[in-house]
């Protein structure tokens, strides 16, 4: 049940030596592994890589063909586990998660992996969401890259680099004994283009032809190998990796007529500095620079012969690096100075210390750069033009807007059954008094935001309950902490649950089990609702296993005594309970799981059964709300306590009112949420429930015009007494 399907797509994964392959740059990555021979593939979903697990899962037939093992991890430490394999055989592996919270996850593993080294091939595929568009903090791969002694790869986004550079990153892995960070960036995802297809490779070993076991004391994280281990990545693993990456040419020049000037630049900045070469008249469209180029497709180990060979004899140099602390900038520098050469380098001086390089930015710095280096003559737009281009809105212009655009926030969808579970906790706290909420990473952390303004603190995926584990003892109620069903599977039951019962923690901890993993596109879960397609190919025995793991057992198996599993959309209920687990006597861990499946998820499912329906002839209902714009009093109140994108506001039809009323949009869905809202909190009775009815058959029409002749009837007898009222 993801959040769309590829299984046209990977029909393009059977494309075979010479095919013209087509498509975006998830699918290719997948193509590039398969034509690498890799042997087992895993991962966890996130942004902007979620696709990526989503391609692998629909090309089960191409992946079992060819003897690759593939698995969904039930976390990124479970996936850079599985690269243990690539440790001991000649195994080539590739997990994916999304950074760097995905890599924080994984990093015990992965400075395991690094220090005993691989024979196999090893590979990270990691989604760098890092400034524009980004959903978490801002850090980037590399300080881990470095801490680790892990290569980092950051090709150029276009689909010939991006597969080339998956090819040659297994053989820098082999050639240098090493696991390497192979990082896609938000845009480089979801590039188009196209690249001439190479066949497919079946693995050296697969369980169409298994390996021999086979054990290597050496490689065991323990004294006295680690020392060992240390000195070889500096003596042998480093050394081989720089010798690879010269003599394959992964880093690359692109010669300038202005030659003493220079950019240099990771591969994943290319195409904006590239456009802003264009803009300024200092390239063509097709990437022919004015300006020497050097990019580092691979970002570390930064290459020393290469650096000194491209600035040798410039006296300017554009040095290109997201983010702050700067890694490359100083290492560079250095580098330079200790060989004496004065070539003057330009950075974070000029570029900012913060946030994503856009094109916009990149304009802004190379101008400055042409300026600083005397060259602003050859430039199309003046530092002048450029800084009007930064802010083309007038003030006048940012206050209508302001007037006129609502502000948006973030926030939950339509019908999320997240929605009425907020509601409740928000009348509870008025009744009850203010909550210190430890919030998770998920859909359910926009309750943070308006209307809700729910939730103190988010320490990290499944780590709700634990972060509120301090602060308990000093609250004068118990401390809710809320976590999803992704995070209780992910981290939740073992760092938390477990740990929670263990420390007898008194507090109420709120699962949302909405059946899948919702935030990241709807991927199954041990607790899946429904069983996706690929689940519905598994073995009887093996599905009725899936679909025992609860999470009400897992709790208490854990040893959870009070829980209570409750509807969300049932909102009275839901406050009955939330009060019932704040107030009462009996000690240790509360906890409540509120189940409703995700409303995207549901949607996806029931619209194309309806739309079939309808076009069948057969009847179809479906519900929708409404408000009754004489009643409403202009109050918005359901709007407050629900904030549903549906549930907006229009002009009042009485002319002698001014205060707009409530209005329930074509968006609705018919969840009930903002009728039981209203109920529970003694609002107005404004709300009413209608069906829309499709293809009515004969008993639906008689009873229309039943209900319509009674309508009528009470309208004309309400007019006759007005009549006579008035006279």
């Amino acid at each position: 049940m993801a959040e769309r399907s590829f299984k046209k797509e990977v029909l393009k994964l059977r494309a075979g030596e010479g095919d013209l392959f087509q498509g975006e740059g998830i699918l290719a990555i997948t193509k590039a592994l398969l034509q690498s021979g890799v042997s087992y593939v895993g991962g966890y979903q996130g942004s902007p890589i979620s696709h990526l697990m989503d391609v692998l899962n629909d090309a089960q037939d191409v992946l079992g063909e060819l003897g690759v093992h593939f698995e969904a991890s039930g976390s990124e430490a479970t996936a850079a586990a599985m690269l243990s394999a690539s440790i001991n055989y000649p195994l080539r592996g590739a997990v994916t998660w999304k950074s760097t919270v995905g890599t924080n996850v994984a990093s015990d593993a992965l400075s395991n992996l690094a220090s005993c080294g691989v024979v196999g091939g090893a590979m990270v595929i990691v989604g760098e969401d890092y400034g524009e568009g980004s959903s978490i903090m801002q850090e980037r791969t590399y300080a881990f890259a470095m801490k680790a002694q892990m290569w980092l790869m950051d090709p150029r986004p276009n689909l010939p680099s991006i597969v080339d550079m998956i090819e040659k990153g297994f053989q820098l892995s082999e050639a240098s004994n090493t696991p390497l960070f192979y990082m896609m960036r938000i845009r480089g995802c979801h590039v188009t283009g196209e690249f001439v297809a190479k066949d497919n490779l079946a693995p050296q070993y697969s369980n169409l032809n298994t390996v021999t076991p086979n054990r290597e004391a050496e490689k065991i994280i323990l004294p006295p190998h680690v020392y060992q281990q240390e000195r070889d990545k500096i003596s042998q693993r480093w050394p081989a990796a720089i010798d690879f990456i010269q003599q394959h040419k992964l880093n690359e020049f692109f010669p300038g007529k202005q030659e003493e000037l220079g950019i240099i630049t990771c591969g994943g900045t290319y195409n904006a500095i590239i456009r802003a070469l264009e803009r300024q008249g200092l390239a063509d469209c097709f990437g022919n620079s004015d300006i020497p180029l050097y990019i580092m497709n691979v970002a570390y180990p930064i290459v020393p012969d290469e650096v000194i060979e491209f600035c040798l004899g410039k006296k300017h140099v554009l040095l290109i690096e997201e983010g702050q602390p700067a890694y490359i900038e100083p290492a560079i520098q250095s580098l330079l100075r200790k060989q004496d050469i004065q070539t003057q380098v330009y950075g974070k001086e000029i570029l900012p210390q913060t946030g994503d390089i856009t094109g916009q930015v990149l304009l802004t710095g190379l101008t400055r750069f042409m300026e600083i280096a005397g060259h602003s003559s050859n430039t199309k737009i003046s530092s002048l033009e450029v800084d009007q281009l930064q802010s083309p809105l007038q003030e006048e212009d940012r206050e209508s807007l302001l007037q006129n655009v609502p502000a948006r926030p973030s926030g939950l969808c339509t019908g999320c059954p997240e929605r009425p579970l907020f509601s409740a906790i928000k009348q509870v706290q008025a009744e009850i008094g203010p909550f210190h909420i430890s919030s998770d990473i998920g859909c359910h952390s926009f309750a943070t935001l308006a209307p809700f303004n729910l939730g103190n603190t988010i320490m990290g995926y499944g780590l709700s309950l634990a972060s509120s584990s301090s602060i308990r003892h000093v609250l004068p109620h118990k401390s809710i902490s809320i976590m999803g069903d992704g995070g209780f599977w992910h981290n939740g039951l073992s760092s938390g649950v477990a740990s929670a019962v263990f420390n007898n923690h008194d507090g109420l901890l709120i699962i949302v089990d909405n059946g899948y993993s919702a935030a990241t596109g709807g991927q199954d879960i041990p607790s899946m609702a429904e069983p996706n397609m690929i689940a519905t190919t598994m073995d009887a025995e093996r599905l009725e296993r899936i679909q025992s793991q609860s999470i009400e057992r897992a709790c208490r198996g854990a040893g959870v005594e009070w829980l209570r599993t409750v509807s969300t959309y049932s909102i009275s209920e839901m406050k009955d309970t939330l009060t019932e687990a704040l107030t009462t006597k009996q000690g240790g861990l509360k906890v409540i799981i509120a189940e409703g499946e995700c409303m995207l998820n549901r949607q996806r499912r029931i619209k194309p059964l309806m739309k079939k329906s309808i076009a069948e002839g057969k009847r179809t209902v479906r519900a929708r709300f409404y408000i009754d714009s004489k009643t409403c009093t202009g109050d918005h109140a359901c709007i407050r306590i629900s904030g549903c994108p549906s549930l907006t506001i229009k002009d009042n039809p009485d002319p002698l009112r001014k205060d707009p009323v409530s209005y329930v949009d074509n968006s609705c869905v018919g969840c009930g949420v903002c009728g039981d809202n209203v109920h529970s909190a003694v609002l107005c009775p404004s709300f009413s429930k209608i069906d829309l009815l499709s293809n009515p058959n004969a008993v639906d029409t008689t009873m229309a015009r039943i209900r319509r002749g009674v309508i009528s009837w009470f309208e004309r007898r309400d007019q006759r007494r007005e009549l006579r009222q008035a006279l």
